[in-house]
């Protein structure tokens, strides 16, 4: 499968290619749509899924209708292979339900202090 990249998600390619070889991936994302639980900069460290599935209040590396966001999974419906999750931003606004194939990863560590400008 050839991944296409696109100026909406080319903030996060890297990480992805990353996250779909196993390993963690270190991003920077701006905007203020997670804030204070991610502020824009932060440093983020984002770990593949493996054999865990996302919980609500998890920050996620996730595409949603054509977009890459670093958003929380809000809910879960659904069990095993049907499993679903809301994507929703801190601030109220919901993205919408995903599978877990759209989930790159999840954030394993946040650091708020070393934000890039």
């Amino acid at each position: 499968m050839t991944k296409k990249t696109t100026k909406r998600n080319s903030w996060a390619s890297n990480a992805i290619e990353t996250l779909q070889a196993g390993n963690a991936a270190v991003i920077n994302p701006k905007g203020n749509s997670m804030q204070p639980k991610v502020k824009s900069g932060a440093t983020v460290t984002v770990s593949p899924l493996e054999d865990d599935e996302p919980n609500p209040g998890d920050v996620v590396l996730v595409k949603v209708g054509g977009r890459v966001y670093l958003h929380l999974v809000k809910a879960v419906r659904g069990r095993g292979s049907d499993e679903q999750y809301q994507i929703a931003n801190n601030k109220g606004r919901i993205n919408g339900w995903v599978s877990r194939s759209a989930v790159y990863g999840i954030a394993t560590h946040i650091d708020n202090r070393n934000r890039k400008k």
